[in-house]
């Protein structure tokens, strides 16, 4: 949609109604219910035994580093851990799945009742609920042959160890859909189950949205979006799907339950196939699975072992560092920016530091595509130009210089700074030479200032900044010109 302005705006009388249910891919060495490697491969079919492929007979075993994972994210997002949960069998029928069935968690999961917070554009936060987490494997993938009307199956990503994450119906628009997601996200990333990579597939969600009057009492007819890769693409599918399912309820046209794919290059949502309802599936329980019994001293020693999570993050870095909530909020989705700041704030806490990390650095990493460990820039060199700018050895402008030229080659910012001559002219009695001489060269522009031309004080400060080469204390530029242009 062109238009920027969110579709609630647009149809005040309406609300959304959201629930997304997310799948991770765990990070385990092997898959979910056999040895295979669960790792990519670019040869299709390599990374297969007769478990994942469903041949008669097989009998699948339970990968425990798994059900490790699973409770990690339970615990991660305030969840219960049953004691006893149970496997079962959820049936459909695609080329990708050869067994005809897929093993899954149905009425017995291994995590119940949940919550996340998630941070608003607003500053404000809402707790949105998680009705369950269970374990199941995933399916391989349909390969389309372009032009041949071919199609192919590659079963390397099948059995790969999957858990997901259910909400409840507590997202009400896009923005808070999208926040929510990043919220999970950085979560099992920070648990390190997980890498988080939307575009390979390893988090990908289905989001389920229903369209109602803000007077009626029963939910609209839910469409389920699926396996959306990114968290733009999300926030469009779902303002353009609101918009359709409103445009057809306004023509008093009924709204189908169906699963839809995002077009990104047409920008709709496209009919794939109708939605099936639990009954469709045929669930019954797992027969070559055990029950699953954790003990609460399992669930304890993973709690114990359990890493600084996102939340606990952001507080820390308001309260501890005196950062903003907006600061503390981009680096707790940037892991691996935020080891850096912390590892550079270890050095000098200079309100400088985090400026120059989530404006230079940041920018670098992704104007260069690099990771923060392929930078250049080691924390103790960005403290080390932190600690020029605070005592006034560089101005900002030099300071960006340097910045660039540690960029790009490395090296020490001290260095740079005398090899470019760059050092900050600082002393008053040179500079008051400066703006003497400047105001001298310059009667008309003092005499339409004097008259009431404020704006040609800018004037001044770019000729005298020219006449230093930029290396002059701005704060005393500004100071010596307010005292000599006001002077008769």
């Amino acid at each position: 949609m062109a238009d920027t302005q969110s579709v609630l705006e647009r149809y005040p009388e309406y609300e959304i109604t959201i629930g997304i249910e997310v799948h991770v891919q765990l990070n385990t060495a092997s898959k979910i219910f056999c040895r295979c490697p669960n790792s990519p491969t670019p040869d299709a079919n390599q990374n297969i035994c007769p478990i994942c492929c469903g041949h008669p007979g097989v009998l699948p075993v339970l990968n425990k580093e798994v059900v490790n994972g699973a409770i990690k994210a339970g615990l991660g997002t305030n969840c219960t851990i049953a004691q006893h949960s149970e496997f079962a069998r959820k049936h459909y029928f695609y080329p990708d799945l050869p067994k005809g069935f897929q093993t899954t968690q149905s009425d017995k999961p291994i995590c119940t009742d949940g919550s996340v917070n998630i941070r608003l554009d607003d500053g404000s936060t809402k707790v949105i609920r998680i009705e369950r987490i269970h374990m199941e494997e995933d399916a391989g993938k349909n390969i389309h042959a372009t032009g041949t009307n071919e199609s192919f199956v590659d079963l390397n990503r099948a059995g790969t160890p999957l858990i997901e994450i259910v909400s409840r119906p507590d997202i009400c628009n896009a923005a808070q859909a999208t926040a929510y997601l990043k919220t999970l996200r950085s979560i099992v990333t920070y648990l390190g189950i997980c890498s988080g990579n939307m575009e390979e597939g390893a988090f990908r969600a289905d989001t389920n949205l229903s369209i109602k009057l803000r007077s009626a009492t029963e939910l609209g007819t839910r469409c389920e979006l699926k396996n959306i890769n990114s968290f733009k693409f999300i926030r469009d599918a779902i303002e353009y799907e609101a918009e359709r399912q409103i445009k057809k309820i306004l023509k008093g046209e009924k709204i189908v339950q169906e699963t839809r794919l995002w077009d990104t290059v047409e920008r709709k949502t496209k009919s794939m196939r109708s939605k099936e309802d639990a009954a469709d599936y045929r669930y019954f329980r797992e027969p070559d699975l055990p029950v699953l019994k954790i003990d609460k001293e399992w669930v304890q020693r993973i709690k114990d072992e359990l890493p600084e999570l996102p939340e606990q993050k952001f507080e820390r870095l308001c309260s501890q560092n005196n950062l903003s909530a907006y600061e503390a909020d981009i680096l707790i989705y940037n892991p691996e920016v935020a080891d850096y700041y912390e590892q550079a704030y270890a050095i000098t806490p200079s309100k400088n530091l985090i400026n120059l990390v989530l404006r230079d650095i940041m920018a670098h990493l992704k104007d260069q595509k690099i990771t923060v460990k392929e930078c250049k820039i080691a924390p103790k060199q960005l403290c080390e130009l932190v600690a020029m700018l605070d005592n006034g050895a560089i101005n900002n402008r030099a300071a960006r210089t340097v910045f660039d030229e540690m960029a790009e080659n490395g090296g020490s910012p001290g260095d740079i700074v005398k090899a470019k001559g760059l050092e900050q002219i600082g002393s008053s009695q040179e500079i008051e030479v400066i703006v003497k001489a400047v105001i001298d060269a310059s009667p008309d522009q003092l005499a339409a200032y004097r008259s009431g031309k404020d704006r040609l004080f800018g004037y001044f400060v770019g000729q005298v900044m020219k006449k230093t080469g930029g290396n002059a204390n701005p704060k005393i530029v500004q100071e010596l010109l307010k005292k000599h242009l006001s002077a008769e």
